[in-house]
């Protein structure tokens, strides 16, 4: 009986120490992980098929791709994505979201995140990297470096052209603003082509004070391409007072106002000469002006189009007397000068 006793406890003692150790193993595992991140759907050993998250990457994928009226953010190809695991430095990593929607990360392989909101990446990468037993209970954090998928291109007259994100509902204003607002070359239209409809681009017009037209405030949608259009430019060159070019904000310049611009015709122009060098289907034209008529309001004023050069040139008489005039100034000042030398 002592014997049989002794054996029985024997097999008690041996039977219980293992699940006291499990016991333990359990409560130090638990003591390793950050409190923080406890997470009711986390524990890989619940039986019950309620508590096990691997049936919901499927659900969200559906609304994901459902739900077109959504503003929250979803990840796309193209995205760059920086990981960071909680004390876990060596899994920190970034990476881009590929063609395929799939991303690479250590030791989990390939992940498939295109479609999914950074939530419901976060919790699918916890969960591989749990069900694949190389961690217990991760906390991952994801942060978008680009929005290659969520944003808009901006082009053209924009201080910095780019792609930038529009996050929950966007405006074309804002927009332009985050691109560091118009240039002074830009013009008084601006063409918005949205993703799904990129054969039926958008023509808004943009006042000289944006307050001045709300209407052209438009929403603007993630895949949009944004092109604040150049200003037309016509050319006034020769015997003015200042050659330049000048931009037609308004789409409308005539000849008189483009001269105005230039600061007037100096004394020495030949007012009969001046024409206006054209590029046409067929090549440049020259169109002769009677500009001296059109400044004494005895001939119509002449409407111009982009890229026009109005060209007035100089009157080889006036100039050789204004020649001997700015040399008889010249004379009389260095006289002057000499003059007073002691």
């Amino acid at each position: 009986m002592r014997s049989f006793r002794w054996s029985s406890a024997r097999a008690v003692f041996v039977l219980t120490f293992p699940l006291l150790m499990v016991s333990f193993s359990a409560g130090a595992m638990a003591q390793d992980a950050p409190p923080a991140q406890e997470k009711p759907s986390s524990t890989a050993a619940a039986p019950a098929p309620a508590a096990d998250p691997s049936a919901s990457p499927a659900p969200q994928d559906t609304l994901a791709s459902d739900d077109k009226t959504d503003s929250s953010l979803h990840l796309g190809v193209g995205d760059l994505l920086e990981f960071s695991v909680y004390n876990v430095p060596d899994l920190a990593t970034k990476t881009r979201v590929g063609s395929n929607g799939d991303i690479y990360l250590p030791l989990i392989d390939y992940v498939h995140v295109a479609g999914l909101t950074p939530e419901e990446a976060q919790a699918l990468i916890e969960k591989r990297y749990s069900d694949g037993g190389f961690l217990k209970n991760p906390h991952v954090s994801l942060f978008i470096s680009e929005y290659a998928s969520q944003g808009a291109s901006v082009l053209g007259e924009v201080s910095k052209p780019g792609v930038y994100p529009v996050l929950g509902r966007q405006r074309l204003f804002d927009l332009i603003s985050a691109a560091g607002g118009l240039t002074e070359k830009a013009g008084r239209s601006i063409t918005v082509t949205h993703r799904n409809q990129p054969d039926k681009p958008l023509t808004v017009p943009l006042a000289r004070n944006v307050t001045d037209n709300p209407d052209s405030n438009i929403d603007v949608f993630p895949g949009d391409t944004v092109i604040v259009r150049k200003a037309d430019v016509v050319y006034v060159v020769g015997d003015v007072g200042r050659p330049s070019g000048f931009l037609m904000e308004s789409g409308n310049l005539t000849v008189l106002q483009a001269i105005a611009l230039a600061g007037g015709t100096t004394r020495t122009a030949k007012l009969s000469g001046a024409r206006i060098i054209r590029k046409g289907p067929t090549g440049m034209t020259d169109t002769p002006l009677h500009l001296k008529q059109m400044l004494e309001a005895k001939a119509p004023d002449m409407q111009m189009e982009a890229d026009d050069i109005l060209f007035v040139p100089s009157s080889a008489g006036k100039v050789v007397a204004s020649r001997t005039l700015e040399a008889a100034l010249q004379a009389a000042t260095a006289v002057s000068i000499v003059a007073i030398r002691p």
